[in-house]
């Protein structure tokens, strides 16, 4: 219940790893409408996709390096500030489905494929 409260309440979720083979903290935050702001590694880069381009869900950096992780926060921080555009970001994360029905439809999409 503590987990669920931190995640919706806070704006903005930091995860910088250096490597990540899932990662379900970043899909926690995005049901919650908090923002991630992640390293592009393994699971990361699969489910978050940078909003520089107005229809991500996040934000995003490719280096292990402070100041990759420290642009992004500001970028982050920035869209926060334009109320309007962070709304839309917010409810683009709501509306992110991460659950497996998306893969499963992926894989059966796939054996088909080989099987023809």
């Amino acid at each position: 219940a503590l987990a669920r409260k931190i995640y919706a309440g806070c704006d903005i979720f930091l995860m910088p790893s250096k490597s990540e083979p899932c990662g379900l903290s970043q899909m926690v935050a995005l049901r919650y409408g908090t923002i991630p702001v992640v390293r592009e590694t393994g699971g990361l880069k699969d489910s978050v996709t940078d909003s520089g381009d107005g229809k991500g869900n996040g934000f995003t950096f490719k280096s292990y390096a402070a100041n990759d992780m420290l642009a992004a926060l500001h970028r982050a921080v920035g869209k926060y500030r334009d109320k309007p555009a962070w709304s839309e970001l917010v409810i683009r994360a709501l509306n992110c489905d991460n659950s497996w029905a998306g893969s499963a439809n992926e894989y059966i999409a796939m054996y088909k494929q080989l099987l023809s």
